[in-house]
């Protein structure tokens, strides 16, 4: 049993979030909000964060891998933490939602009219949205689990509002890959 304890422990690189009574993980980097998205997007600038909304459904076992092995990696738990405002919505929820354009549903058919299928989903809004649904404002969405490497550069290449550039994503992420590869001495 003891053998047991540890494998499970040296398999996880930080404390996995809680599971709340909604049966969703619970990081203390996720703000509880109305979920009114107007609101949110201006605590989150108010704060001078980015707002990020996590989408996710109880047993979702690749929402488990990202609370138990990514997110809790420090680099990505201190963006979250410092750099992200994040509001969570639960795929088959009842709770309603405010959409930027003042369309109010419940998390169920707000994340449907979003049209979002995998869970976890990460979607990503600009400083400013007027008028217009999340999804068509997102300037990345993310939709499963994926790697610390892949995970860490979106959220970088997000706070570095590379979505702006003439460097997509795939390209940043290729590039952060090479230069994080050890390189060979001459």
């Amino acid at each position: 049993m003891t053998a047991a304890l540890l494998a499970c422990g040296a398999a996880l690189p930080g404390l996995a979030a809680e599971l709340g009574d909604d049966g969703l993980h619970k990081a203390p980097w996720m703000h509880d909000t109305f979920k009114d998205l107007s609101d949110d997007l201006a605590e989150a600038n108010a704060e001078g964060k980015r707002l990020m909304i996590l989408v996710e459904q109880r047993g979702c076992i690749y929402c488990t891998k990202m609370h138990a092995e990514v997110f809790p990696q420090p680099d990505i738990e201190k963006m979250l933490s410092e750099d992200y405002f994040v509001i969570q919505i639960n795929m088959f929820g009842d709770v309603e939602v405010t959409d930027f354009d003042g369309t109010t549903l419940p998390e169920k058919d707000m994340v449907r009219r979003w049209s979002l299928l995998f869970t976890p989903t990460l979607m990503f809004l600009p400083e400013e949205v007027e008028g217009t649904p999340a999804n068509e404002a997102a300037v990345a969405t993310l939709p499963g689990a994926f790697s610390t490497g892949t995970t860490g550069d979106l959220l970088t290449w997000v706070l570095e509002k590379g979505y702006d550039g003439d460097e997509p994503f795939q390209k940043y992420h290729a590039r952060m890959i090479e230069e994080r590869r050890p390189q060979a001495s001459d």
